[in-house]
């Protein structure tokens, strides 16, 4: 079973203060695919996880449900031919937050039957938030509430799961100090390490919670917890881990048993900071955005390769982008602010990445199509290749890597990849 990767990954990271796991929170092909080749290159299991808001019952902004995220991922895996059963699948932030306009009982049943749809589909690692108030709760949640809310969802996987062949495979991740997901909207100086007493008290409550719901064989399967270490990143800035201030919290944990810490937002981090992130026991890095934000770099450099190379076709890319993301701006509006030139600006070259939501799109997915295919009628020259993708250039002179734009593609993403396999394997 893949979650016993898991367990063995914590419990090297705990005994040892060596070893973790890097999570890819993205539905994109081109990303899955260069998580893939990074795992095949490197031996390592992969755990790719989808978030409440990227795949739902509902579909979600990718259109997706739990089983056919499943099923495209799995399909990825095998024309990429890697084992399947190094293989893990998680849901990342499950919980009411797609419902969160609607009263709490009613966000939270459909929170239920979203938790319950991941766990059918096979996904072994569940992240259980429901840290987010809804339309008729508090501003802020207690840790009581969000623990017995957890402890609902928690339930539900292990009602489906059971349905469908056994929940003995499921592996929790509770915690209420969740950052936004995506990146912060405002800007950001500093962030407060969670306490000792509060990573304390939110174990307990939950610990308690999960017994008095006869839920104690599910308790034994928790194993990880999601505290703020002091990383975080918005639009244009990013917050870097100071170990120094984690020096309590990391320690704090190595009292209750089997447990580990999950770090979210790690997304721009120093490789060295992914080094010591895991050796103070944040065995779990969720990746997501720098990874997508990756793929928008080396895409936009191959449309500027193709735009100059005198024998190729232009692709409208980006002007393509810039169109759905006017036409639609729910995703990003929130986010930016100021002239409608730093808007345009954020709108590509933000670190939140909201670029993302709109890779779906039907017009962008033909345009994409045609920059992976440009390279079919004529090849572009080096020296374009060298102005815009220097790592890759030098890969291709090294014979590592073929001049094709697909291959090019995950080879750009495959290089943030790189930085966090380093740290956990």
């Amino acid at each position: 079973m893949s979650s016993q990767v898991l367990d063995k990954l914590c419990e090297m990271n705990r005994q040892q203060s060596i070893g973790g796991i890097y999570s890819v929170c993205s539905a994109h092909p081109l990303v899955l695919e260069a998580s893939f080749l990074k795992a095949i290159e490197h031996g390592t299991p992969l755990l790719v996880e989808a978030t409440c808001n990227q795949v739902n019952q509902d579909g979600g902004y990718t259109g997706k449900t739990p089983q056919r995220f499943r099923d495209d991922v799995l399909a990825i895996a095998n024309t990429m031919n890697f084992p399947t059963e190094r293989l893990i699948l998680g849901g990342d932030h499950l919980g009411p937050t797609p419902w969160l306009k609607l009263p709490a009982e009613e966000a939270m049943q459909k929170a239920e039957a979203m938790v319950a749809a991941y766990a059918a589909a096979g996904f072994e690692k569940l992240h259980l938030d429901a840290s987010m108030p809804c339309a008729d709760d508090p501003e802020v949640l207690n840790d009581a509430i969000v623990a017995e809310r957890a402890v609902r969802l928690c339930r539900a996987a292990e009602v489906a799961a059971a349905e469908a062949g056994g929940a003995e495979t499921l592996r929790y991740i509770i915690g209420t100090e969740v950052p936004v997901p995506g990146g912060a909207h405002e800007e950001i100086d500093e962030l407060a390490v969670t306490g000792v007493e509060d990573l304390n008290t939110t174990i307990e409550m939950h610990r308690q919670c999960f017994m008095d719901a006869d839920l104690n064989a599910a308790w034994k399967r928790v194993i990880a917890v999601v505290v703020q270490p002091g990383v975080e990143f918005g639009n244009t800035e990013v917050i870097d881990f100071i170990p120094e201030k984690a020096v309590d919290l990391s320690q704090a944990v190595l009292d209750h048993p089997r447990l580990v810490f999950e770090a979210h937002s790690t997304d721009y981090q120093t490789p060295i900071a992914y080094q010591q992130l895991v050796k103070d026991h944040f065995a779990i890095l969720k990746v997501g955005p720098a990874l997508t934000f990756a793929m928008r770099e080396a895409l936009y450099a191959l449309e500027n390769i193709v735009r100059e190379a005198p024998e190729l076709k232009t692709v409208e890319l980006r002007a393509t982008l810039e169109k759905v993301m006017q036409d639609d701006p729910k995703y990003w509006k929130s986010y930016y602010s100021g002239s409608d030139a730093q808007q345009l600006l954020e709108r590509h070259y933000g670190l939140s990445d909201r670029i993302r939501y709109y890779w779906s799109q039907p017009e962008v997915i033909e345009q994409l199509e045609s920059l992976l295919t440009s390279f079919k009628e004529a090849t572009p020259p080096l020296t374009l290749v060298s102005q815009y993708m220097p790592k890759q250039y030098a890969a291709i002179r090294e014979g590592e890597l073929s001049l094709e734009p697909r291959a090019m593609v995950q080879h750009y993403v495959g290089g943030v990849i790189e930085d966090y396999s380093k740290a956990c394997f």
